[in-house]
């Protein structure tokens, strides 16, 4: 494996623990962790590096890894979590939460406003 990949494979597992927030993590483990966190065609690109780095520490194994693949694999993941925008997530997760909230809360005041009226309060 040349030094470009490994170089690679060290900014992908950098850029996952600060967009996914895995923490102490190998790549291997991060992959398995967190994969569900990818999208579908990137997911796949994430477990072949996850099995490079694995072959990797095993001398003959390595001579057998197709480096341009897996370049291109790292390539567009990295693109991928570059675009990640934090704060766009975590906007999105709280609107997410109060949207479901306030419809909870709308659908307990029709269903107090039907009993009222069905038992003749209104």
């Amino acid at each position: 494996m040349n030094g470009k990949l490994q170089a690679q494979m060290a900014d992908v597992k950098a850029l996952m623990a600060e967009k996914l927030g895995m923490k102490g993590r190998s790549l291997p483990q991060a992959v398995r962790k967190y994969n569900h966190r990818l999208p579908r065609g990137l997911r796949r690109d994430a477990v072949r590096l996850a099995e490079a780095s694995h072959l990797a520490g095993h001398p003959k194994l390595a001579l057998t890894l197709d480096n341009a693949a897996l370049e291109a694999a790292a390539d567009r993941l990295l693109t991928h979590l570059k675009a990640i925008d934090l704060k766009d997530r975590r906007k999105g997760a709280i609107l997410g939460l109060l949207g479901a909230l306030s419809f909870n809360l709308i659908v307990v005041f029709v269903l107090l406003l039907v009993v009222l009226i069905w038992r003749g309060f209104l």
